[in-house]
Order: C-alpha cells, then structure tokens, then sequence
C-alpha cells in the first residue's frame, strides 16, 4: 500500500443509533488502508418541510442544515481525535440517490460503508440503495453491522464466503493486518460428510463446508457468531468453481455479522 497517498472511504449514514458503530469499524478499516473517511447524509426534502409557504420552507431548511451538521461535528470530532484519523463530512437534502451518485462521481471513493439495517433488506434514508451503491461502485463494499462491529486497533477476525480476489489491494492490505486464521465458508453440492476445521496447505486458512439446502447460509451465521467473525469477505462476480453459486442478497440479508464485498 503506498503510504504517500491517501484512500478515500464513504460512509454513507443516516445518523441513527448504530452509526457511531459504523463510524468505528470505518475507522478500523481506514487505518489499516491508510484512508481518510468523507462522512455523507442525504435527507429527502419531503422529510424536511411538508405543506408550507416557500418563506417558512427556506426557514425550515436553513434551520435543519444548521441542526444536521452540528450533530455530524459533535458525532465525528471525538472519534476522529481519538484515533487520529481524518474525517469530514456533508449534510445536504435533495434526491437521495442523485447526490450520492453526484458525490461518487465526483469524488471517486476507493471504498463505500453502508449500514445494514434490521429489518429484511438495507434501507438508507427510506431509499433501498444497495443495488443502487453495487452498480455504481466497483470497489469494495462494506454492509457494517452494529451487532458485531470492530472496534480501531483490535486485530480483526476475517473470514470469506466461496472466495474472494487476493489481487485486491484493499483485500491484501485487510487480510494481511491478522495474524488469526482466516476462516474459509464454502457450499457445496456434496453429499459428504462435511469437512470441519480442513486446514489448507498454508496452516493459515480453515475450511468448513456446508452441504447445500434450505438452511445452509444459516448455519453459515450461526458459525460466524461463534468464531467471532468481525468480517467476511464476499466476491460479488464470481464463486469458486467447486462451490454452489448462491444469491447475494440472501446472504447479505441473512449473515450476521460485517460483510466486504469484493470484485
């Protein structure tokens, strides 16, 4: 990773309970890909003025830029004084997915956080985006989860789903920063007995396959909660050849735990 130039990670957010979690675990990721963090709210107009006159409007508005951003600041500025690392940001209200498109384009992050919200499905400010943010972004994404968050300079717990593109910068510079095992999840069409604790030729990798059915990305979950996994890698593109291919969204919506997806 070159140490002259800085990454950039966006997190997008609508100031709700779990984001200084969010904050924290981009914090983590930005220090060890040595990034700066560009905090982004977009609130739709209709969640701000109602049924009133233009003068009362433009009040109202003002009112609520003026609000909004002193939130962020009192939000960001101890975290980013905690663990010395850069974080700005911008409030703005207008279409939801035109000024993160708008800010995408123009500002080109390398990495996107996301919040992945309780209910089925991620809902950003009443705007299902993710389709939106995975045909927009081709780098890394991040869907953190506030169950299990990571904490800045706490050694990580990685793990990986099918499998994921080593020659990602970002990927090398994440799974490099451990010195725990990485944990390998993988579906298959096998009728086997399932292989648990298979070490790879390297000793660093642990393999637990599961048998393709109804309750296999479950019992994916409820192995990532018992190891402790902060965060897993998922390839967006491809899967293993040897492995079931599987919908993103039903793992996205059913792993418990901080999810990267990679290209």
């Amino acid at each position: 990773m070159d140490t002259k130039k800085k990454s950039k990670i966006l997190v997008l957010s609508d100031l709700n309970e779990s984001t200084v979690k969010t904050l924290k675990s981009s914090v983590s990721l930005a220090k060890i890909v040595n990034a700066d963090i560009h905090f982004l709210y977009v609130k739709k107009p209709t969640d701000v003025v109602e049924k009133e006159s233009q003068l009362s409007a433009m009040r109202t508005i003002n009112k609520e830029y003026f609000t909004a951003d002193k939130k962020i600041k009192d939000l960001i500025s101890p975290i980013s004084s905690d663990y010395n690392v850069n974080i700005s940001h911008t409030f703005t209200i207008g279409n939801v997915k035109n000024e993160i498109e708008s800010y995408i384009d123009k500002n080109q992050p390398d990495i996107i956080v996301i919040e992945k919200r309780k209910s089925k499905g991620f809902r950003f400010i009443g705007d299902n985006i993710t389709q939106f943010i995975l045909k927009k972004h081709k780098g890394p994404i991040v869907i953190a989860d506030d169950k299990n968050s990571f904490e800045p300079d706490i050694e990580l717990s990685l793990g990986i789903f099918n499998h994921y593109n080593t020659d990602n910068k970002f990927v090398e510079s994440i799974i490099s920063s451990t010195s725990k095992p990485l944990l390998s999840f993988q579906i298959s069409e096998s009728k086997n007995k399932l292989k648990d604790e298979l070490l790879s030729k390297d000793k660093k990798t642990i393999e637990y396959i599961f048998e393709k059915g109804d309750d296999a990305i479950k019992n994916i979950s409820n192995y990532l909660l018992k190891s402790n996994v902060n965060l897993l890698f998922i390839n967006r593109k491809e899967n293993n050849a040897n492995s079931v291919k599987t919908n993103i969204n039903d793992v996205i919506n059913n792993i418990n735990c901080s999810i990267i997806l990679t290209t």
